[in-house]
């Protein structure tokens, strides 16, 4: 498999960068100007389970990320894989839902094209349900 070049690589990390401040912040915007016109994104659970398209349909995805963690979350990066074009975040996740503590493992995969991301999957190790 081919490796990631350096430009991806770099503008992956930013990219996840603006994410991981979204989530600690609720403040998606440095996120959302580095998504292509045509984004995509695949979510495995909740009211977007599945694939969903544009930039629109993203911001309403993270403000209801934003709503159900408001206190903010932290991720810390375990390791980093990449290919030609994608580039995955193993990370861990701690957070409070409703008051209690919350961790979780997810793979956070992001696919570049030039300088941004033209699309993301989350996979995560413990599901719960999303907004139901």
């Amino acid at each position: 498999m081919p490796e990631a070049a350096p430009q991806t690589i770099q503008v992956a990390e930013e990219a996840f960068q603006a994410f991981a401040y979204g989530m600690a912040e609720g403040n998606w915007s440095l996120f959302l100007a580095k998504l292509t016109d045509d984004f995509t994104f695949w979510f495995p659970a909740g009211p977007f389970k599945g694939w969903n398209q544009g930039r629109e349909r993203a911001q309403d995805f993270f403000a209801m990320v934003s709503t159900l963690f408001p206190e903010g979350m932290t991720l810390t990066v375990q390791q980093v894989l990449s290919n030609s074009s994608t580039v995955i975040f193993e990370v861990r996740s701690q957070s409070t839902v409703k008051g209690q503590p919350y961790e979780n493992q997810a793979a956070i995969a992001f696919d570049i094209r030039g300088d941004k991301v033209s699309a993301y999957r989350e996979y995560l190790g413990v599901l719960f349900q999303f907004g139901q």
